[in-house]
């Protein structure tokens, strides 16, 4: 299964967890996109839930030297959540991450004041929430958000998205309450393989994607 673009997975998910999710059980959900590449999964999403949309940034915490390899992660106001299994192989300990935890901190510090701006943050206590991104490799930075949310007592916790690896999947079920992944690949290398369109995504793409969503919720 190959993906034209993020648009076009958003509608296919779209269409999987209303087929999933009956409307009855859902109420009007809360839709929460992982910038920058759940946004534009995230639209349709909500469009076609009738859902509110709003984002949840989190930030990916790299291992030394490998920057890529995600060992943890950090979401909102929430603390560094770690993979203590991955920290262990690697030899290294929460104190040896601080620098780069400080300075994910304060990108996701950035980017929650260019995307959100004076709105509040969104709350989850006895909403049904769906948490959409553009796939999931490890899962670390999915995890952490979903325990985020999870801490706020959410009726429902949903996880969707377009592909996944099987090893997150498993992982992330036993967080979320149920998991909407249209892909579970059994070789699984990156989210971007499943995509013909997997261009870099900007500030400026998220800010009109949102903006988008919200004239379209409003007229």
């Amino acid at each position: 299964m190959i993906f034209a673009d993020r648009q076009q997975a958003g509608r296919a998910l779209a269409e999987q967890i209303a087929r999933q999710m009956p409307a009855s059980d859902l109420g009007r959900p809360l839709v929460l996109a992982l910038p920058r590449g759940g946004v534009p999964v995230a639209v349709p999403v909500a469009e076609r839930l009738y859902a509110d949309l709003d984002i949840v940034v989190a930030r990916k915490i790299g291992a030394p030297g490998k920057p890529e390899l995600g060992v943890g992660a950090i979401v909102e106001d929430g603390p560094p959540v770690f993979d203590e299994t991955a920290l262990h192989y690697l030899g290294v300990t929460a104190d040896d991450l601080a620098d780069t935890v400080a300075a994910e901190r304060a990108e996701l510090r950035r980017r929650v004041r260019r995307y959100r701006g004076v709105r509040p943050t969104p709350h989850a206590t006895g909403r049904t929430v769906v948490l959409v991104d553009d796939g999931v490799a490890t899962g670390v930075t999915a995890h952490a958000a979903l325990q985020w949310l999870r801490d706020q007592q959410p009726r429902q916790l949903l996880m969707a998205v377009p592909v996944c690896s099987r090893q997150a999947r498993d992982t992330l079920s036993g967080v979320a309450d149920a998991i909407v992944c249209l892909h579970a690949p059994q070789r699984f290398a990156a989210v971007g393989q499943w995509y013909d369109d997997f261009a870099q995504l900007t500030d400026t793409d998220v800010d009109e994607a949102l903006s988008r969503a919200q004239r379209s919720t409003t007229s």
